[in-house]
């Protein structure tokens, strides 16, 4: 299962304890990849205290964590005009 770019947004109960949920249900039954800007111990800032330290307890146990560092793929290439590309006109 993958999770992308938790953190983004903060969430409310509902969508903390549902987060929470879907870890439990697959700690130790299923890998889960969950991708963020924000270090895990920073997932307390988005979510219940209670619900993030539940959630990341069992993310890390077992877990493997790249740490990626450098500018945004993304962000370079539009400052240098680049990944951008022009609908054609049709008609």
């Amino acid at each position: 299962m993958v999770i992308d770019d938790i953190g983004r947004l903060s969430c409310d109960q509902a969508a903390a304890e549902a987060f929470q949920r879907v870890i439990v249900a697959a700690y130790e039954r299923r890998s889960v990849i969950v991708t963020s800007n924000l270090h895990p111990s920073g997932f307390d800032s988005i979510m219940p205290k209670t619900l993030a330290n539940a959630a990341v307890d069992r993310l890390l146990h077992h877990a493997h964590v790249v740490l990626t560092e450098g500018s945004s793929l993304r962000l370079t290439q539009a400052a240098s005009g680049q990944g951008v590309v022009p609908l054609s006109q049709t008609g």
